[in-house]
């Protein structure tokens, strides 16, 4: 770190830094404090998301019990043939946000099928949409969190160092100039008491015979 100069150039620059700071501090404080609210509602989201997961896990194991009949294959009966992603901003942030998905049924025979698959499709659907949501929820969340640890540290870095330092060097020259303003008075009038005893000197000196 620089030295700091003890002058009136320094001391209006700090100044200058110090109304930019105290300006700027507002509109970021501002904006960590939206950035937690987005994370906050983003969370929610995501343990609501996670709720309705357990949901449809439930309703197949409650609909289907049937599914214990290990002769039935479910493998490959539903499919993700196409995701869309897309983006938007968020306070300044870019986050995921997922698009349509498009999600195919294996064709089966009705006939060698039970009744039930078409329950277990439509689940399986279901869960297949959620699971895809909460993976770009947690991203999210993340995305989110990750942006507001770093606006809060910019937050405390004006307020614990940026500006208390400013202050304290916007001090610390106006004591030195208020200082030297007294250091240069005094000089003056004692330079000032010098001429005229000088003058009095010559004065008495020429009036002797």
């Amino acid at each position: 770190m620089a030295r700091l100069q003890l002058n009136k150039s320094s001391l209006a620059r700090e100044t200058a830094s110090l109304k930019a700071y105290e300006r700027f501090l507002p509109s970021l404080d501002l904006k960590r404090r939206q950035l937690m609210a987005e994370s906050a509602k983003e969370v929610k989201a995501l343990s609501q998301t996670n709720a309705e997961i357990e949901d449809v896990v439930r309703d197949i194991g409650a609909a289907v019990p049937m599914m214990a009949n290990t002769d039935i294959s479910l493998d490959g009966l539903v499919v993700v043939k196409e995701i869309q992603q897309d983006y938007q901003n968020i306070v300044g942030v870019k986050l995921p946000q997922l698009g349509d998905v498009v999600v195919v049924k294996k064709p089966y025979g009705r006939l060698t099928k039970p009744h039930w698959v078409d329950v277990v499709a439509a689940k399986l659907e279901q869960a297949i949409i959620l699971n895809l949501r909460k993976d770009i929820q947690s991203l999210r969340v993340s995305l989110l969190e990750e942006a507001v640890k770093i606006v809060a540290q910019r937050v405390n870095l004006f307020e614990k160092v940026l500006i208390p330092r400013s202050k304290e060097n916007i001090k610390r020259i106006k004591i030195y100039l208020s200082d030297e303003q007294v250091s240069a008075v005094v000089r003056s009038k004692m330079a000032k008491r010098k001429r005229a005893a000088i003058v009095d000197g010559h004065s008495y000196e020429g009036a002797m015979p």
